[in-house]
């Protein structure tokens, strides 16, 4: 591939969805700062040096407050060519166009308080030589799981499916509760809540969904943080929410397809590895 087919040619499409991922890291920034006070995040800009095959750019923005321990909100565009290995699991790659745009938000917080859950959510958007596709999710990993919480968190994704589609929720619920499974452990990460990959019909339509993920997750769970950041704990409770958080490393080290798919990407490997816990037990 030559120096000048890397440059990438993005459609209207693809440059709305960046700019909504980038709108949507600063509004959550803001709430997340809002909830944690006299803690603000740390910016970082990064661009990928230019190599042969790869080049981009994002902003890693991380933070670590009184009530959140350690949140990472991360921004990238990045694209050029997967190695030989990494195309043949990418859908739409060809023998002779293994070329490649990729862009999306992705956030991990792991909170002070053990009653407070830790969470995960992503989405994306991906170009290849023959498809281009929406993806993403959002799950909730309580150590100590309230009801009200799980059901907040729950029916918000829910709505935001329903205005895409009547199966949408049951069907990425499903995918999120296999996706999000420990098989050494035989256990799931968390309480769930939705995945999807590879949403390539009606685009327009599965964009306005991919927004709704956003808002859906920006509101519940915001409103579960303001629940529980202040409630009491024991330093036993302290200890079950490390543990916990050992199975969230084993999880994104052995399991997570994002991880590997950022760093055989040439992504940056701090943002990347954002998702790791301050602190873990095993």
């Amino acid at each position: 591939m030559t120096q000048a087919a890397l440059k990438p040619t993005t459609s209207p499409l693809q440059q709305r969805a960046v700019a909504h991922f980038t709108d949507l890291q600063n509004r959550i920034c803001e709430a997340f700062e809002s909830l944690d006070e006299d803690s603000q995040f740390i910016c970082t800009p990064w661009d990928k040096e230019k190599t042969d095959t790869l080049q981009g750019s994002g902003e890693m923005r991380l933070m670590r407050g009184k009530v959140f321990e350690k949140v990472g909100v991360n921004f990238s565009e990045v694209y050029g060519e997967f190695s030989d290995k990494f195309a043949g699991e990418i859908p739409g790659t060809t023998a002779d166009d293994r070329s490649f745009w990729a862009s999306g938000l992705s956030l991990v917080a792991h909170m002070a308080n053990p009653k407070a859950p830790a969470v995960h959510m992503n989405i994306r958007h991906i170009v290849t030589a023959e498809k281009a596709w929406f993806g993403g999710g959002a799950d909730l990993t309580p150590t100590f799981a309230f009801d009200e919480d799980t059901a907040m968190f729950h029916n918000q994704l829910k709505s935001a499916c329903d205005s895409y589609n009547k199966d949408a929720y049951t069907e990425y619920k499903k995918w999120c509760d296999e996706y999000f499974f420990l098989p050494h452990r035989n256990e799931t990460r968390g309480v769930g809540g939705i995945f999807f990959d590879y949403l390539e019909k009606t685009p327009e339509e599965t964009f306005a969904f991919v927004q709704a993920v956003g808002e859906a997750f920006l509101k519940s769970y915001s409103s579960i943080i303001e629940r529980r950041k202040d409630m009491p704990f024991t330093e036993e409770d302290k200890k079950t929410q490390l543990l916990k958080r050992g199975r969230y490393v084993e999880f994104n080290l052995l399991q997570d397809r994002g991880t590997r798919f950022g760093l055989m990407t040439g992504g940056n490997t701090e943002a990347i590895l954002m998702s790791l816990p301050p602190e873990a037990h095993w």
